[in-house]
């Protein structure tokens, strides 16, 4: 009960009511008392003391001398009845040197008289004026001396301070019971006040801890507590901003992991798993489970420790998964103890790879190229320098051709390896024009016509009317036509048959196809040949003049014309190469 603010604010101003009156009864009746006793000695006092040259105590002396002096001295001590008091509560007596009663105001003391500290002293000769406050009565003892010593007491039972003390305490707790009443009115006044604003805060801070955030809580004062209620105000508005903050922030997040393409799976220390995204699941084919551990996501690798991870603040592997090479980091997060973990991030790195893969073929390619032709050129020029006018003239014009050969071959890769850099890098030179594409096809048809009679073949050109014109780089196109041609040619066996064809595909698309009945590909091969420098047979390629790259050079060109081309090939059946372009690109010159 004891626990709220209101009922602490109630006990704590009833006890010091309850304290201050007690503080304030035991002062007032400790004060009585001490004035008192002071009063009772100075009355004594003042009747003993020396006055207007008399000294009343000279005259008890006197009066101790001779018979009956207890009686005389009792007498003379009636005489100052009045001044000294006397009264039902107060007394006085003569005693003799041994302190026994031997007369007085009554008889009431009689043997039964308590030998006090002062009678004592007086019974020494000094006097006895001692006392406080705790004692049963006040007490004066004065020693008188004639024939014999006698004792002057007078004695207060204390009954009339201990009645006023007594009212003083009546009215003590009169006054205590009403200033508790008025305490406890006031001390409720006060607490509701206090605790009012405190409960609707606190209300409100409830409401803000479940997320409502629609309340402002009214300031009823200027004082701290309307302050303290405009700070929390305050202190909503901010934290719901900074809520909506975080929460967008994490949306976000959320989206981020939804959709991106790198796998993120967060563990905890012990390798517990916290998170995947559905990336992650892609990546590493498995499906996410609230209890999954380290080992079924990464299975056949261990927990990354904090020591692995060294300097560099993270452990970076690569792994197979799905027939991809896939690249994880992971790195630790938070503290080391308590909410820490591990993250781990994956990256499919399959195409890296094989663009890695196919960079260093590449560069193997071009090397290889090159020597060849290098190698025989320095072959027959040495030949030709070591034998210079002993081999036969028809000889040399051989040997000489042979350079020429080669050099105008080296000349084609460094041509077709420019071509692919260009359309690489966006630099090829583009000049769109309209042009007819049945000229052009004729003019492909009337320049390759020989040279396939030449090889045996019999080369068709058979154009679909209406052929539209189009708009394109005319030579570059007819390049393009002209090495598919070229190759048709150069890979199909003595008496074959190749057909140039074209047709109107629909109102905005030409189809052109080159077919041959040739030895074919195979099909594992197919898929390759767009590849630079990839050939089916090498040796057999490198006898017939290819590089390799020509359709390479097909695919990038016919790609910045915005049309696409594809080979379809059955081995000793013959191959087909398809190209469809666009027909209204737009005018003038363009980079590819």
């Amino acid at each position: 009960m004891f626990r709220s603010l209101h009922m602490k604010l109630v006990l704590i101003l009833v006890l010091l009511i309850v304290s201050v009156m007690a503080v304030i009864g035991t002062f007032l009746i400790n004060s009585v008392s001490n004035f008192y006793l002071e009063d009772f000695r100075q009355q004594v006092v003042d009747v003993f003391k020396e006055k207007d040259g008399e000294n009343p105590l000279k005259e008890f002396e006197m009066l101790a001398k001779g018979t009956d002096a207890a009686d005389k001295l009792s007498d003379r001590l009636s005489y100052y009845a009045g001044a000294l008091g006397i009264n039902s509560n107060r007394v006085y007596a003569v005693l003799d040197d041994e302190g026994r009663y031997l007369a007085g105001s009554n008889n009431t003391f009689g043997r039964e008289l308590t030998r006090t500290p002062n009678i004592v002293a007086a019974m020494a000769g000094s006097i006895g004026a001692g006392g406080s406050m705790a004692d049963n009565q006040m007490d004066y003892a004065i020693p008188i001396h004639g024939d014999r010593s006698y004792i002057l007491y007078i004695c207060d039972n204390k009954a009339s301070i201990q009645e006023l003390s007594g009212r003083f305490f009546t009215i003590v707790m009169q006054t205590m019971l009403f200033g508790l009443l008025v305490a406890v009115l006031l001390s409720f006044l006060l607490s509701k006040t206090i605790t009012t604003p405190i409960e609707n805060i606190t209300r409100s801070a409830q409401r803000v801890a479940a997320g409502d955030f629609g309340e402002t809580i009214p300031i009823q004062s200027g004082d701290e507590i309307g302050e303290l209620t405009r700070t929390f105000n305050a202190m909503a508005g901010v934290l719901k901003n900074t809520l909506e903050e975080v929460q967008g922030e994490r949306d976000k997040l959320n989206t981020l992991f939804l959709h991106m393409t790198d796998g993120v799976a967060a563990f905890t220390a012990d390798g517990r798993l916290i998170h995947m995204n559905p990336a992650t699941e892609r990546l590493l084919g498995v499906n996410f489970r609230e209890d999954m551990v380290f080992n079924e996501v990464f299975s056949g690798m261990a927990l990354p420790r904090d020591e692995d991870a060294g300097e560099k603040g993270y452990v970076q592997t690569e792994i197979s998964r799905l027939g991809r090479t896939l690249g994880v980091l992971f790195a630790p997060y938070g503290a080391v103890e308590g909410d820490g973990g591990i993250m781990a991030v994956i990256h499919d790195i399959t195409e890296q790879r094989k663009l890695d893969d196919a960079r260093r073929e590449f560069v193997a390619n071009v090397s290889h190229e090159l020597r060849t032709p290098l190698t025989n050129i320095k072959s027959y020029t040495e030949t030709l320098i070591d034998a210079a006018g002993e081999l036969p003239p028809d000889t040399e014009v051989k040997f000489l051709g042979v350079i020429s050969n080669e050099a105008d071959r080296m000349t084609r890769i460094v041509t077709d390896l420019l071509t692919l850099s260009k359309l690489d890098y966006g630099r090829m030179d583009l000049s769109f024009t309209r042009f007819s594409l049945r000229a052009m096809l004729e003019s492909v048809h009337a320049a390759m016509v020989i040279n396939a009679e030449n090889h045996g073949h019999e080369l068709a050109l058979n154009l679909v009317d209406p052929l539209p014109d189009m708009i394109g780089d005319r030579e570059r196109l007819e390049q393009v036509i002209v090495n598919i041609v070229s190759n048709a040619v150069k890979y199909t066996p003595r008496g074959g048959h190749i057909e140039l064809f074209a047709v109107k595909r629909d109102d905005r698309r030409v189809l052109i196809r080159v077919r041959d009945d040739g030895m074919g590909i195979p099909k594992e091969d197919v898929p390759r040949l767009f590849e630079r420098f990839y050939r089916v047979d090498k040796a057999r390629s490198r006898e017939k003049g290819g590089t390799g790259l020509g359709l390479a050079i097909a695919k990038e060109m016919v790609e910045a014309h915005k049309g696409t081309i594809y080979l379809d090939s059955a081995e000793g059946e013959g191959t087909t190469v398809t190209i469809i372009l666009p027909t209204d690109l737009p005018l003038g010159g363009e980079k590819s």
